[in-house]
């Protein structure tokens, strides 16, 4: 199913404008849709393709630019824009007002980040309930960011055994956290590295588990987003 994907803007709930890379499947202005939040890169090539894919899956996908035109291009660069960003803010206007107007179509709406992404999908789950669902690819917030145990739609989540952010302790207190709480939740490990999605950095990227985890993540999503599943 090809995909159309440009840059678009749309209005934030304050006001503000919020630029954002839009893809989505032909014929399916109507579509069910999904957030996708960058990694600490910024919306880069990758992150378009990955919203491309989800085009491609059937979905709307749309990326909003949390830092604004900019992209990292190290890893120092990275976590300094990481560490620069209004987190409450990438949250409570960025990504609501992506969900917002992704809604106003009345389909249903997930969302799904990777790394900060990943986090920050953690706090969208947690304060915004109007999501259907969420998934997290190698992202937790520190403790004084949010409660996980306050995860308030249906949760997808997948790690590496091999990341020295996302602990393999990291991941267990959290799936601890939402075991006890009873939230609705599902977590796998891969045999694999940080980022290992990402297929522009090969000295990370695991086929087998990138495939595995990305079929797991469409199954999930056809299920509460209420699209047949796609590969």
């Amino acid at each position: 199913m090809p995909s159309d994907g440009k840059m678009i803007e749309i209005t934030r709930l304050d006001g503000a404008t919020l630029p954002a890379y839009l893809a989505t499947p032909e014929g399916g202005e109507r579509a069910p849709a999904v957030v996708v939040i960058q990694e600490w890169w910024g919306l880069n090539e990758q992150m378009k393709a990955t919203a491309d894919r989800l085009a491609q899956a059937g979905y709307r996908a749309l990326v909003p630019d949390l830092y604004r035109g900019k992209v990292a291009a190290d890893g120092d660069e990275a976590n300094h824009m990481m560490t620069g960003l209004d987190w409450a803010d990438a949250c409570d206007q960025d990504i609501k007002s992506a969900v917002a107007f992704l809604k106003e179509s009345g389909a249903k709406v997930g969302v799904l980040g990777f790394c900060m992404g990943g986090a920050l999908t953690i706090l969208a789950a947690v304060h915004l309930p109007e999501l259907d669902a969420a998934v997290c690819f190698y992202g937790i917030p520190p403790a004084e960011a949010v409660d996980p145990g306050k995860i308030a739609v249906p949760f997808l989540a997948h790690f590496a055994v091999d990341d020295d952010w996302c602990t393999p302790a990291a991941v267990n207190g959290l799936e601890a956290t939402l075991k006890a709480v009873e939230v609705p939740h599902t977590i796998f490990r891969y045999d694999a590295k940080h980022a290992f999605f990402n297929e522009t950095r090969p000295e990370v990227y695991d086929r087998e588990s990138a495939e595995q985890a990305w079929q797991r993540s469409l199954d999930f999503l056809a299920a509460h987003l209420d699209v047949h599943a796609a590969s």
